[in-house]
């Protein structure tokens, strides 16, 4: 199973974190990537959002 890759920074709102999903999926979009990766917003526990997102297995 990959691991997970965490996106520098937190933000304070899933908002804020939903817009840096989006620009990371518009930079793989942009490169071509082959391969999916998974991108998902995550709460802490202090309530910040991070992103975090894995190249799936070719």
């Amino acid at each position: 199973m990959d691991r997970w890759v965490y996106f520098a920074g937190l933000y304070q709102s899933k908002f804020e974190a939903y817009c840096a999903v989006m620009w990371v999926e518009a930079d793989e979009r942009i490169r071509g990537s082959q391969a999916q990766s998974e991108v998902q917003v995550y709460q802490t526990r202090r309530g910040k959002f991070g992103v975090r997102f894995r190249q799936e297995a070719t």
